[in-house]
Protein backbone atom coordinates (compact mmCIF):
# COMPACT_ATOMS: atom_id res chain seq x y z
CA UNK A 1 0.00 0.00 0.00
CA UNK A 2 1.41 3.36 -0.95
CA UNK A 3 2.39 5.61 2.20
CA UNK A 4 -0.16 8.65 1.86
CA UNK A 5 -3.05 5.91 1.28
CA UNK A 6 -1.58 4.14 4.78
CA UNK A 7 -1.54 7.33 6.30
CA UNK A 8 -5.02 8.71 4.90
CA UNK A 9 -6.78 4.96 5.98
CA UNK A 10 -5.10 5.46 9.87
CA UNK A 11 -6.28 8.95 10.10
CA UNK A 12 -9.90 8.38 8.87
CA UNK A 13 -10.36 4.39 10.85
CA UNK A 14 -9.18 6.69 14.05
CA UNK A 15 -11.04 9.28 13.28
CA UNK A 16 -13.77 7.24 13.06
CA UNK A 17 -13.17 5.14 16.51
CA UNK A 18 -13.22 7.84 18.53
CA UNK A 19 -16.41 9.75 16.76
CA UNK A 20 -15.09 12.59 15.68
CA UNK A 21 -16.09 15.17 12.56
CA UNK A 22 -13.88 16.93 10.50
CA UNK A 23 -14.74 19.70 12.33
CA UNK A 24 -14.13 18.45 15.51
CA UNK A 25 -10.49 16.37 14.69
CA UNK A 26 -9.77 20.14 13.24
CA UNK A 27 -10.67 21.52 16.08
CA UNK A 28 -8.71 19.53 18.32
CA UNK A 29 -5.15 19.17 16.31
CA UNK A 30 -4.91 22.52 14.92
CA UNK A 31 -5.13 20.93 10.98
CA UNK A 32 -8.21 22.66 9.14
CA UNK A 33 -11.03 20.67 8.06
CA UNK A 34 -9.79 21.17 4.13
CA UNK A 35 -6.15 19.68 4.65
CA UNK A 36 -7.68 16.39 6.91
CA UNK A 37 -10.14 15.99 4.39
CA UNK A 38 -7.39 16.22 1.82
CA UNK A 39 -5.10 13.88 3.65
CA UNK A 40 -7.95 11.46 4.30
CA UNK A 41 -8.59 10.86 0.73
CA UNK A 42 -4.52 10.78 -0.25
CA UNK A 43 -4.69 14.00 -2.07
CA UNK A 44 -2.14 15.17 -0.11
CA UNK A 45 1.36 14.07 1.41
CA UNK A 46 1.04 15.79 4.76
CA UNK A 47 4.40 16.67 6.24
CA UNK A 48 6.12 16.05 9.57
CA UNK A 49 4.39 18.94 11.86
CA UNK A 50 1.04 18.37 10.51
CA UNK A 51 1.28 14.84 11.56
CA UNK A 52 2.56 15.50 14.43
CA UNK A 53 -0.46 17.75 15.35
CA UNK A 54 -3.16 15.58 13.69
CA UNK A 55 -1.70 12.40 16.51
CA UNK A 56 -1.55 14.53 19.04
CA UNK A 57 -4.99 15.65 18.26
CA UNK A 58 -6.44 12.18 17.67
CA UNK A 59 -4.45 10.96 20.99
CA UNK A 60 -1.92 8.71 19.69
CA UNK A 61 1.66 8.45 18.43
CA UNK A 62 2.94 9.73 14.98
CA UNK A 63 4.31 5.77 14.69
CA UNK A 64 0.50 5.11 15.18
CA UNK A 65 0.09 6.67 11.69
CA UNK A 66 1.97 4.31 9.70
CA UNK A 67 0.41 0.81 11.34
CA UNK A 68 -1.42 -1.56 8.86
CA UNK A 69 -5.50 -2.02 9.19
CA UNK A 70 -6.92 -4.06 11.81
CA UNK A 71 -7.41 -7.66 10.42
CA UNK A 72 -9.14 -10.37 12.61
CA UNK A 73 -6.66 -12.44 13.03
CA UNK A 74 -3.75 -12.05 15.27
CA UNK A 75 -0.95 -10.01 13.70
CA UNK A 76 2.51 -10.90 13.04
CA UNK A 77 5.26 -10.34 16.16
CA UNK A 78 7.69 -9.83 13.45
CA UNK A 79 8.39 -7.08 11.33
CA UNK A 80 10.47 -7.90 7.76
CA UNK A 81 12.54 -4.87 6.86
CA UNK A 82 10.88 -4.96 3.50
CA UNK A 83 7.15 -4.89 5.12
CA UNK A 84 8.37 -1.87 7.58
CA UNK A 85 7.05 1.49 6.17
CA UNK A 86 9.54 4.58 5.21
CA UNK A 87 7.96 7.33 4.61
CA UNK A 88 9.85 11.06 4.00
CA UNK A 89 8.98 14.28 5.38
CA UNK A 90 8.29 16.67 2.40
CA UNK A 91 9.49 20.18 3.71
CA UNK A 92 12.68 18.84 5.62
CA UNK A 93 13.54 15.02 3.32
CA UNK A 94 13.89 13.62 6.40
CA UNK A 95 13.09 9.84 6.18
CA UNK A 96 11.25 7.40 9.28
CA UNK A 97 10.97 4.07 8.88
CA UNK A 98 8.71 2.26 11.60
CA UNK A 99 10.67 -0.70 12.93
CA UNK A 100 8.09 -2.22 15.13
CA UNK A 101 6.33 -5.29 13.99
CA UNK A 102 2.25 -5.25 13.67
CA UNK A 103 1.29 -7.02 16.82
CA UNK A 104 0.15 -4.40 19.37
CA UNK A 105 2.84 -3.70 22.12
CA UNK A 106 3.38 -0.49 24.44
CA UNK A 107 6.58 0.05 22.48
CA UNK A 108 6.94 1.47 19.30
CA UNK A 109 10.44 1.52 17.49
CA UNK A 110 11.35 4.43 14.63
CA UNK A 111 14.57 4.60 12.48
CA UNK A 112 15.03 8.47 11.20
CA UNK A 113 17.99 10.07 8.97
CA UNK A 114 17.76 13.39 9.11
CA UNK A 115 19.17 15.70 6.69
CA UNK A 116 22.57 17.76 7.30
CA UNK A 117 21.40 21.43 8.30
CA UNK A 118 17.25 20.88 8.77
CA UNK A 119 15.42 21.84 11.66
CA UNK A 120 12.21 20.31 12.20
CA UNK A 121 9.94 22.63 14.91
CA UNK A 122 6.33 20.75 17.00
CA UNK A 123 4.54 22.76 18.94
CA UNK A 124 1.26 20.53 19.42
CA UNK A 125 -1.46 21.20 21.16
CA UNK A 126 -2.26 19.36 24.53
CA UNK A 127 -2.19 15.34 24.00
CA UNK A 128 -4.58 13.24 25.66
CA UNK A 129 -2.41 10.66 26.24
CA UNK A 130 1.04 10.38 28.27
CA UNK A 131 3.51 9.68 25.47
CA UNK A 132 7.45 8.93 26.79
CA UNK A 133 10.17 9.01 24.01
CA UNK A 134 14.01 8.01 23.96
CA UNK A 135 16.23 9.34 20.99
CA UNK A 136 19.30 7.73 21.05
CA UNK A 137 22.17 8.70 18.03
CA UNK A 138 23.06 5.77 16.17
CA UNK A 139 25.16 8.65 13.76
CA UNK A 140 25.86 11.94 13.76
CA UNK A 141 24.92 15.04 15.95
CA UNK A 142 21.33 16.38 16.62
CA UNK A 143 20.61 19.57 18.45
CA UNK A 144 17.06 19.61 20.64
CA UNK A 145 15.37 21.61 22.32
CA UNK A 146 12.39 20.24 24.75
CA UNK A 147 10.53 23.58 26.23
CA UNK A 148 13.10 25.83 27.76
CA UNK A 149 15.75 22.79 27.67
CA UNK A 150 18.40 22.17 25.50
CA UNK A 151 20.69 19.26 24.66
CA UNK A 152 23.16 18.24 21.90
CA UNK A 153 23.62 14.47 21.13
CA UNK A 154 26.16 12.98 19.46
CA UNK A 155 26.80 9.51 18.53
CA UNK A 156 25.71 6.88 20.92
CA UNK A 157 23.64 9.02 23.55
CA UNK A 158 20.19 9.07 24.56
CA UNK A 159 17.84 11.94 25.67
CA UNK A 160 14.20 10.74 27.42
CA UNK A 161 11.24 12.94 27.46
CA UNK A 162 7.41 13.02 27.58
CA UNK A 163 5.93 14.23 24.41
CA UNK A 164 4.02 17.36 26.42
CA UNK A 165 6.23 20.21 25.42
CA UNK A 166 7.49 22.25 21.88
CA UNK A 167 10.32 20.09 20.60
CA UNK A 168 13.02 21.52 18.05
CA UNK A 169 14.97 18.69 16.31
CA UNK A 170 17.98 20.36 14.39
CA UNK A 171 21.21 18.98 12.59
CA UNK A 172 23.98 21.66 12.66
CA UNK A 173 26.31 19.43 10.52
CA UNK A 174 26.71 19.00 7.25
CA UNK A 175 26.26 14.99 7.22
CA UNK A 176 22.68 13.19 7.85
CA UNK A 177 21.87 12.01 11.36
CA UNK A 178 20.48 8.71 11.92
CA UNK A 179 18.63 7.82 15.37
CA UNK A 180 16.51 5.37 16.97
CA UNK A 181 12.86 6.70 18.72
CA UNK A 182 11.63 4.27 20.91
CA UNK A 183 7.91 5.59 22.18
CA UNK A 184 5.89 4.14 25.00
CA UNK A 185 2.07 5.67 25.46
CA UNK A 186 0.74 5.35 29.28
CA UNK A 187 -3.09 6.13 30.30
CA UNK A 188 -3.17 9.49 31.13
CA UNK A 189 -4.21 10.57 34.54
CA UNK A 190 -5.67 13.88 35.97
CA UNK A 191 -3.15 15.29 38.12
CA UNK A 192 -5.41 15.85 41.61
CA UNK A 193 -5.81 19.10 42.90
CA UNK A 194 -4.99 19.11 46.86
CA UNK A 195 -7.44 21.43 49.16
Amino acid sequence: MDINHRIARRVRDLRDAQGLSLDALAERSGVSRSNISLIERAQSSPTAVVLDKLAAGLGVTVASLFEPEATPWEPSPMARVADQPVWTDPASGYIRRNVSPPARSPIQLVDVIFPAGQRIAYDSPARETDIHQQVWMIDGVMEMSVGDDHWRLETGDCLAMRLDRPIVYLNPTRSPARYLVALVTLPYVTPRRMG
